[in-house]
């Protein structure tokens, strides 16, 4: 009969330095070769029980086992940590160290050396991350337009940061890689955003130099009755604009939706609805459809 190799304990769940599995006599580095570890970072490990290829969570717990003194997790990794999931499944963790550290480049690894006053981190679940303003101050200047508004309005409306403080914490920090970028999401951030993609569709409005549109709008009949909330609208041409995500097929959802867009009708809304390839595929065309309800309700 195989004996299976021992797992101890306090290596079984969670990615560790095997160094410091030998040092403590709780591995061999021969042991560490075998099929029972995954090597996931330099010198960090997990059991192979353990490891989740696809679990952002388990890189960061990795990650941060390689932190220099003052560093953090932050940028994307930390706005998952605070409840916005914007990372991809193959997406590196972004740590933010010292200008003076020596961490090298990982393909897991996204490596930010900037200041960082230890006002700007805290912890969570035992992790050094950056504060929930330090992040949505980070992602709103690191990342492209798009990518950057989506990220502080899924921040915003996890209520984990106030536009206002983030505005003034901007404001207090002249000088600053991509404050320009920061400050043009910042007039267009919308806290009662309820995903990506309501964001991207509320960009793509603007861009086409239509009307900023109302976000989350309760719409109510003659009598005050609710009817519903629409993404976005404008209110003063009863014009609802909808996305369309997956879960709209669903069934429950799809017998909830004909209701609610009847009684929409009936309360006289014009109600566009789009999905992501109209966002993301056609955004000129969604933009001209857009515009053609305005001009034919005003």
């Amino acid at each position: 009969m195989v004996r299976l190799p021992r797992v101890p304990s306090q290596l079984r769940f969670l990615p560790f330095r095997g160094g410091d599995a030998v040092a403590a006599g709780l591995l061999t580095r021969r042991m560490l070769t075998g099929p029972a570890w995954r090597p996931m970072l330099p010198g960090v490990y997990a059991h192979a029980d353990a490891f989740r290829e696809a679990d952002h969570r388990t890189w960061c717990d990795a990650a941060a086992l390689l932190l220099p003194p003052g560093g953090a997790i932050g940028g994307l990794s930390a706005a998952y940590l605070w409840g916005a999931n914007l990372v991809s499944v193959d997406a590196p963790v972004t740590l933010v160290v010292p200008r003076t550290s020596r961490l090298r480049a990982h393909p897991r690894l996204r490596i930010v050396r900037s200041g960082l006053p230890p006002d700007d981190v805290t912890r969570f679940g035992g992790l050094p991350v950056t504060t929930p303003l330090r992040t949505a101050f980070d992602v709103g200047r690191w990342l492209p337009r798009a990518e950057a508004l989506v990220a502080v309005d899924a921040l915003l409306s996890r209520r984990v940061v106030k536009l206002p403080q983030l505005i003034d914490y901007a404001a207090g920090r002249s000088g600053w890689l991509g404050l320009p970028r920061l400050r043009e999401v910042l007039a267009l951030a919308e806290p009662l955003t309820e995903s990506p993609m309501e964001s991207r569709l509320r960009l793509l409005i603007i861009d086409a130099g239509l009307p900023p549109p109302v976000a989350q709008h309760d719409v109510r009949d003659a009598q005050g009755r609710f009817i519903g909330r629409v993404d976005l609208a404008y209110p003063r041409w009863r014009i609802a604009i909808e996305y369309e995500g997956d879960h709209h097929r669903e069934r429950a959802h799809f017998r909830q939706d004909v209701h609610r867009l009847n009684a929409l009708r009936a309360a006289g809304w014009l109600v566009l609805r789009f999905t992501a390839d109209d966002v993301l595929g056609h955004p000129g065309r969604t933009a001209a459809q857009i515009a053609t309800a305005i001009a034919e309700r005003r």
